[in-house]
């Protein structure tokens, strides 16, 4: 056969075969088979290559063991990525963390096994793919995984920092509304040192903190989680939140703020639950704000069994499922922790809900007292002791003024402002206070003053009624 014949007869096959084809490929059975050739291409492929994938998201499973082999990538890609991105936060004093850029690729050895990890995001996830060789699956699933996870947890501790949580609600990979865990560095200057405080409340304060960061061995003697609550309560103002703050400075805790609005029901704050670490203080401020349980449990008596039934699906958090978090079988969840709420109005909080085993310790945040004044002026002034401390401990003592408020009236405002000039503005505010005082108990005086004469004027009547009536009847 001639050349020049053979290459005809290919081209003609050629041509029939891509006509064959585009016919085909509008029979809907085509697009069916070319999917079943697809996948089973794929696994062929797959049980042919030498090579192991794992895919981690940062949406499954434990989130803690995630963040520590992004810990553990982190402190490696800064010395070998080839790109590199800032995964630290801002406006801070402290030195750039920098990890992987997206769909960078780093190298790793164990054992004297050459192991690969990229990082990818897909739809807003973030995953950290591991490949490696399949002859080393054994050792990499049962040892190298954990060396990474125990080495990840011991550079962030090495490299500790407070982190202040809150959680964000979002949509995760599956388009259903998630809720996570977002975080920055917490860099409130806040310590027992500058709480406008009794010392001896202080004190007390402090001491309760140390035996419970110490007291591990005890409570596991006595069969209890690792735990605390603290129930902060007070008019706004007092110092509930920098209170807080010192105790997370002063036992190196990070603090998770928990806003229960956005959380939709049990089940997602359980979720929420598994991600807190150890050594943590979960906070809820104003708990009698963020949800009224008291007045639930009550609807709920006074409702019929198929409408809690309708309403089960839309219920937001429970009081029963909280009371699971702090005193259930849900409160040895994640180790050292300490739980504190936070409210002004104590008499509107569920009993059941701050009863002792439950809040531990009771905190009372109340007015500016002399010595937490003195505490504010050493703080603002950098004064000790003046002749005008002896007229504000009489005006305090005489006035109900908030540390919020005297720290207001004690801060200097401008350049020219002394000493003298900051505490005397003081005092005419605390006189302020004491004068609106006074005018309010002399109103509260006149009103029940009023009151009374009416009551007697009416009685007065009814006496002269019932007088008029006796007369009528003789």
């Amino acid at each position: 056969m001639q050349m020049p014949t053979l290459w005809a007869q290919l081209g003609s096959i050629m041509g029939s075969l891509m006509f064959l084809s585009a016919i085909l490929k509008s029979f809907p059975p085509f697009s069916l088979i070319r999917g079943y050739l697809r996948v089973y291409t794929n696994r062929l492929t797959s049980r042919l290559s030498p090579y192991v994938r794992i895919s981690i998201s940062e949406y499954s499973g434990d989130c803690r063991a995630f963040s520590a082999i992004q810990t553990y990538l982190s402190d490696n890609s800064s010395r070998l990525a080839n790109r590199l991105k800032d995964n630290f936060l801002r406006n801070t004093q402290n030195p750039l963390v920098l990890t992987m850029d997206d769909n960078e690729e780093i190298s790793d050895e164990f054992h004297g096994i050459n192991i690969w990890w990229v990082s990818v995001v897909k739809s807003h996830e973030m995953f950290l793919n591991l490949t490696f060789p399949k002859r080393h699956r054994d050792l990499i699933t049962s040892q190298y995984l954990s060396h990474v996870i125990e080495e990840g947890k011991a550079i962030a501790a090495r490299n500790r920092k407070i982190k202040l949580y809150t959680n964000l609600p979002g949509r995760g990979s599956n388009g259903l509304t998630s809720i996570d865990w977002k975080h920055v560095l917490f860099e409130h200057p806040a310590s027992f040192d500058t709480l406008a405080l009794r010392p001896e409340k202080k004190e007390e304060i402090v001491k309760d903190l140390v035996k419970f960061k110490n007291g591990k061995d005890y409570y596991a003697k006595m069969g209890k989680p690792l735990k605390r609550g603290y129930l902060l309560y007070g008019p706004p103002g007092t110092g509930k939140s920098t209170m807080i703050a010192a105790m997370a400075n002063f036992l190196n805790y990070d603090i998770y703020d928990l806003e229960l609005t956005s959380v939709e029901n049990n089940m997602m704050f359980r979720k929420l639950l598994i991600g807190i670490e150890s050594k943590s203080i979960m906070v809820i401020e104003d708990i009698d704000c963020s949800l009224n349980f008291t007045e639930k449990r009550k609807e709920k008596k006074e409702k019929k069994p198929e409408e809690e039934d309708e309403d089960d699906d839309y219920r937001k958090v429970t009081l029963s499922g909280l009371l699971n978090f702090i005193d259930g079988i849900w409160s040895a969840l994640g180790g050292e922790r300490i739980i504190v709420f936070t409210t002004n109005y104590v008499d509107k909080m569920d009993p059941a809900l701050i009863r002792s085993g439950r809040m531990d310790k009771h905190i009372e945040l109340s007015y500016c007292c002399y010595e937490g004044f003195k505490v504010l002026a050493k703080n603002y002034l950098d004064v000790e002791s003046h002749h005008l401390f002896g007229r504000i401990d009489r005006l305090l003592k005489e006035t109900e003024m908030t540390p919020a408020d005297v720290v207001e009236n004690l801060m200097p405002k401008s350049m020219e402002d002394d000493n003298e000039s900051c505490l005397k503005r003081l005092i005419e505010a605390l006189e302020l206070v004491k004068e609106a005082r006074s005018r309010k108990q002399e109103e509260e005086e006149k009103k029940e003053e009023d009151e009374g004469n009416r009551k007697d004027l009416s009685a007065e009547e009814e006496e002269g009624e019932e007088t008029r009536n006796l007369m009528t009847l003789h």
